[in-house]
């Protein structure tokens, strides 16, 4: 059932309001205030899916009452009631964050069109945030030793900055759950992050990846492309395996970073762009540097903060954690209860040597929950989890 706040000082026009929407979906509940503190004062004891506000009010008028809804109450939808003169105002409304506007006196068809698509919104920003929340448990850091709370330590300090980071360590560490932390405890956490394995894509392509291309800027390019730089704009950036990218790539890549600006392969406009950038890579940078693959410039532009993402082996201490955080969510892919590990197999699992680090240790976890028994023992990790 949709929840619906009418905030007008005209009892007339609130009436009218009122019942136009009541006879248009029984489904709809419909509340009433007759001016803007009224109308706060009601949000504050229950939540309203969509507010219809009108703009000249006595007291706190409707451009304030929309500001402080936009600021207390981001998931209510607001449309505006503007009069002729008021139109200007609404214009502004919509900048200040209201969904739309209607004009005094309501067209029935288009208050009915506006309210729907003003509810539709509302329940998508629902469904994404439902989403998101999902989304960021498939990125846990999970783990209690002292080098794990360090780096989460420095996300909290580092993230809501615009500084740029580059993360290190062996593969199968995790690089990417902190640039995924570092993204969504920013401030622009509700803009995308757009995520670029620079080691998968050809170095002949890594340009019009990275900064897009025009139609006939090359063989296969049949219509104009975005590149990831302006597909990220407003949000965040993440060069992962920024070690593997060509130096032709990396002069680019540092240009835009001191101009702000992208220029499309093929062609001869310049795109503003507003990104936070991320990298990672399992190179020695320095190393890369000294033997000529690896720009210095563009290192120190990147390496604002530098975060050293620790090998599982020097983390030990985490490993009975992560295997119940394994266990839990291979059996939840599986349809199946979580198998128990006995502490003489969480021992065992802890006395190996992870080269594969984190992403070695998962697939062991779901090797040893399909060939074991219900309770996983030390002879089943003998049997089952490599040398």
């Amino acid at each position: 059932m949709a929840k619906i706040l009418i905030v007008e000082d005209e009892q007339a026009i609130r009436n009218v309001l009122q019942n136009i929407l009541t006879e248009e979906d029984k489904s709809f509940e419909v509340s009433t205030a007759e001016h803007g503190k009224q109308a706060l004062d009601l949000m504050a004891k229950e939540d309203f899916d969509l507010l219809l506000c009108d703009i000249k009010m006595p007291g706190i008028d409707g451009v304030e009452v929309l500001e402080q809804v936009v600021a207390k109450y981001p998931d209510t939808a607001v449309v505006m009631i503007s009069g002729h003169g008021d139109l200007e105002t609404a214009v502004d409304c919509m900048k200040k964050g209201a969904y739309d506007y209607i004009s005094k006196p309501p067209d029935l068809n288009r208050l009915i069109s506006t309210v729907r698509n003003g509810l539709d919104r509302n329940q998508l920003v629902k469904e994404n945030k439902s989403l998101k929340k999902k989304i960021s448990k498939n990125f846990q850091m999970v783990g209690s030793s002292q080098k794990l709370a360090s780096i989460k330590e420095m996300i909290e300090k580092v993230a809501p900055t615009d500084a740029r980071v580059l993360i290190t360590g062996p593969n199968g560490t995790g690089k990417e759950l902190v640039a995924h932390w570092l993204h969504a405890k920013s401030d622009r956490s509700a803009q995308p992050l757009v995520e670029v394995n620079c080691a998968a894509i050809p170095a002949e392509l890594i340009e019009s990846e990275l900064f897009g291309h025009k139609k006939g800027a090359f063989t296969s390019a049949v219509k104009d492309r975005k590149g990831k730089f302006e597909l990220a704009h407003k949000g965040t950036l993440f060069l992962d395996e920024i070690g593997d990218m060509s130096l032709s790539a990396q002069s680019k890549v540092l240009r835009a970073l001191q101009e702000g600006k992208v220029s499309p392969v093929g062609g001869d406009k310049e795109i503003k762009v507003d990104v936070r950038v991320l990298a990672a890579t399992n190179k020695d940078l320095s190393q890369e540097i000294k033997e000529g693959n690896f720009r210095e410039d563009l290192y120190h532009r990147l390496s604002v903060i530098v975060i050293k993402v620790p090998a599982l082996n020097d983390r030990k201490e985490d490993i009975p954690e992560l295997v119940e955080h394994f266990a839990q969510k291979i059996g939840q892919e599986y349809g199946s209860a979580p198998k128990q590990f006995t502490a003489e197999a969480l021992k065992a699992l802890q006395a190996k040597d992870w080269t594969g680090n984190i992403r070695e240790l998962r697939n062991v976890v779901e090797r040893l929950i399909i060939l074991g028994d219900q309770e996983i023992t030390e002879k089943d990790v003998a049997a089952f989890a490599g040398k």
